[in-house]
């Protein structure tokens, strides 16, 4: 399992500058996000990736007196592995982050990848190449605003279309403008381990979001987020429209994106969600490239004041009532 950039000192610095607080719990990010009358609670985003380690219940217990000055009233928490017994009710709620996903091994040949995909994949990377699809990197910074619109306009017709949810469209220029930075070509095989009680994140590695089209004859028909991490590529948001679907412009998008991925050192590329009842088409397109699908925990509250959580989920089952 490859380390995850959502715990990353990149991602903590885009976290805060669409006005989140964060804090470093030996060295695991908290997010803290604001609820009602003062109340608070924190969010651990696949918490215990880091260095490999697993989250402790003293990870937990370290949280608590933090969690009392800052008001908070239980941990979201989103593990990399089984989480232990804790001292605290713990309860499972609805994923943030995507629980499944396919990850490709980059340290196969070219060749091998190809071989393990449906042959329906093969075939629509073949016609997409065929049709001479392109694939180009999008500058988003220094008043490039132009691409961006075009991806937001495609984002809204997917969404529209698929009945996704998503972001707002300032999320994703901030992320983009704030993370889209050169590759690294060189990512580190591990990361530095830090001292024990370390505030600061593990970040020998750089993070950079870059946002990617495919093109045929100059009309944008897809577009990808990718997340360059550590030792991973991840397709973290994609959209595409159904014009010239027969194109096959998203087979094109990720099989370039695997090769450059591929020759940039990485050794895992990420295709970040799946989930068969949710997503049935986006599913079945992801797991025709192969790779090893790869099930998280899920998500977890832990509840440090029960009285507050009660009324929390109270408030939240009304607001879901009168929408």
């Amino acid at each position: 399992m490859h380390t995850s950039f959502l715990q990353s000192q990149g991602w903590e610095e885009f976290q805060k500058s669409v006005g989140y607080q964060t804090f470093r719990v030996d060295s695991a990010l908290l997010i803290k996000k604001s609820l009602f009358f003062g109340k608070s609670y924190f969010y651990a985003p696949r918490a215990g990736t880091s260095n490999g380690e697993r989250v402790t219940g003293n990870f937990i217990d370290d949280i608590i007196q933090l969690a009392k000055k800052e008001n908070c009233i239980f941990l979201r928490i989103e593990p990399s592995a089984a989480l232990p017994a804790i001292h605290y009710p713990l309860r499972k709620v609805a994923d943030v982050q995507p629980s499944q996903t396919i990850i490709l091994n980059l340290e196969k040949s070219e060749e091998e990848l190809l071989a393990q995909m449906h042959p329906k994949t093969r075939y629509n990377i073949r016609l997409a190449e065929k049709k001479a699809v392109t694939v180009r990197t999008v500058e988003t910074r220094h008043g490039a605003s132009e691409d961006f619109e075009k991806f937001w306009e495609l984002m809204e017709e997917t969404v529209g279309r698929d009945k996704f949810r998503s972001h707002g469209k300032e999320y994703y220029k901030t992320m983009l403008d704030s993370l889209d930075i050169s590759i690294p070509t060189a990512p580190a095989s591990s990361l530095p381990r830090r001292p024990a009680g370390s505030k600061e994140g593990n970040d020998g590695n750089k993070l950079s979001v870059r946002l990617y089209f495919a093109e045929y004859e100059n009309k944008i028909l897809a577009a990808g987020i990718f997340v360059f991490y550590a030792d991973a590529v991840t397709y973290l948001h994609g959209a595409s429209t159904h014009e010239r679907k027969e194109i096959m412009a998203p087979y094109a998008l990720h099989w370039q994106m695997i090769k450059l991925a591929k020759q940039l050192g990485y050794k895992h590329y990420d295709f970040y969600g799946i989930n068969e009842k949710k997503w049935p088409g986006v599913t079945r397109f992801k797991r025709g490239f192969g790779g090893k699908e790869v099930n998280y925990p899920g998500c977890y509250d832990a509840i440090f004041n029960k009285r507050w959580y009660t009324i929390y989920c109270v408030f939240r089952y009304i607001k879901r009532l009168v929408r």
